[in-house]
């Protein structure tokens, strides 16, 4: 609907459902190399031009997919898995990439070395990271996310307050998405690339706490906006279209009211935002430019109609039990 223009949105770009491999109705079993040229292929015919392999666990089955993708020239992704040592065969066996933190922190010279020779892209998801407190909950925590009007424009106040108003408590040293996200700085220091992905835990603030995390850890913000712009179309192999201004691509932009590059969590305070060359006000998402129209209402801004009421039965009838 967003390509076709009847609604309005970012790019979106997906690979469609995983091919699954943990016990469930929706297991995508894969025991030899048909299987995986099958489930790739399937995939392909409706537009995936990368897949996400989840939960398939036994190497010879993730080889197998990295093998048909390579045949018919799709990437893979796979779900980290929050465990080391099937993170490292993801990287040794060809991965595009991984998707969430690995869970050991820190990663020490020969896993960083094998990251960044390998060029495997590093999606951390600090909101969700693996191996102690999801990020998330530091900012839960740390901010009344339930009092911010921008938010609450876009996003029903019960949806906000049924995951803002009671949060966790927990103590600074025990926020584990700082270590991680110190590995994240070690691997872009090596020579290694990240990316930003904000796991669809709270859709648009997510992604700044996601940013705001990845500088947490010690990049800098310049490094930090890189992750969320350029080398994020980079790991999609779309850098030629999109992840910077430049002549020539597409006109994805957005305008902030204060410099990120002096302190990351300036990313929030956007005004504009550009889509393909059409401006819009952040404020209220109006568009602006080329033409001036309003944003259409929401389904919970609009006028709920009463529900019907059932009439009183006339004088002296009886009413059956």
């Amino acid at each position: 609907m967003v390509k076709a223009g009847f609604m309005v949105g970012p790019r979106i770009f997906s690979t469609g459902y995983p091919v699954y491999g943990a016990e469930s109705p929706e297991k995508a079993p894969v025991n030899n190399m048909e299987d995986a040229r099958g489930h790739l292929a399937r995939l392909k015919a409706v537009g995936a031009f990368s897949i996400k392999s989840y939960n398939q666990p036994r190497r010879n089955q993730r080889q197998q997919i990295i093998q048909a993708a390579r045949e018919l020239k799709m990437m893979v992704v796979p779900e980290g898995g929050s465990t080391y040592f099937y993170n490292m065969t993801h990287i040794l066996d060809g991965h595009t990439g991984i998707e969430h933190a690995i869970p050991v922190a820190p990663l020490y010279k020969d896993a960083l070395t094998l990251f960044a020779k390998s060029r495997t892209g590093y999606t951390p998801t600090l909101i969700v990271g693996y191996g102690g407190i999801w990020g998330e909950n530091y900012w839960y925590q740390k901010t009344e996310v339930w009092k911010k009007e921008r938010l609450l424009r876009f996003v029903p106040q019960g949806v906000v307050d049924s995951r803002a108003r009671r949060r966790m408590m927990v103590a600074d040293d025990d926020f584990y998405h700082f270590e991680l996200a110190k590995t994240v700085k070690d691997v872009v220091r090596a020579g290694g690339k990240a990316q930003l992905g904000a796991h669809g835990q709270l859709q648009g603030l997510g992604a700044h706490w996601e940013l705001w995390m990845l500088g947490q850890g010690g990049l800098t913000p310049f490094e930090a906006i890189r992750a969320g712009t350029l080398h994020g179309a980079q790991y999609l192999g779309l850098d030629g279209d999109l992840g910077s201004i430049e002549p020539g691509k597409l006109a994805d932009l957005m305008i902030t009211d204060q410099n990120p590059l002096v302190k990351l969590e300036n990313s929030e305070t956007i005004s504009f935002v550009m889509i393909n060359g059409v401006l819009y006000e952040t404020g209220n998402m109006n568009e602006v430019y080329p033409q001036t129209r309003m944003r259409p209402k929401f389904f919970w801004e609009r006028a709920q109609p009463e529900p019907e009421r059932m009439s009183p039965p006339p004088p002296n009838s009886k009413v059956l039990p």
